[in-house]
């Protein structure tokens, strides 16, 4: 049963964090979030706190999970994720208009 939470939750943890840097590092957005993201790198900043977010509760929930810190750390892992949505969500509302932009 843990495998089959593990491996979807990496591979979404991957695809965050890649997604991520490329918003850093490049201004990238993927396509179906281009027109509501006004302010791509502070976007691709929460996509990597999001992504961290889902590994830390990912070892804390299914590594560690027997010991007495797991609850702990999980609950850590759900305020660094829900710091990351709220990340993302100050990069679709702030920032400068992209409709002249070429990026």
């Amino acid at each position: 049963m843990k495998l089959c939470l593990a491996i979807p939750l990496v591979l979404l943890a991957l695809l965050l964090a890649a997604s991520g840097v490329a918003g850093v590092t490049r201004g990238w957005v993927l396509p179906m979030n281009r027109r509501h993201v006004r302010a791509p790198r502070l976007y691709g900043w929460g996509q990597l706190v999001v992504a961290f977010a889902l590994c830390w509760q990912l070892v804390f929930g299914l590594v560690i999970s027997d010991s007495g810190t797991g609850p702990a750390g999980t609950l850590i892992g759900s305020v660094i994720l829900l710091a990351g949505i709220v990340v993302m969500m100050v990069g679709r509302l702030v920032g400068g208009d992209r409709r002249g932009s070429n990026s």
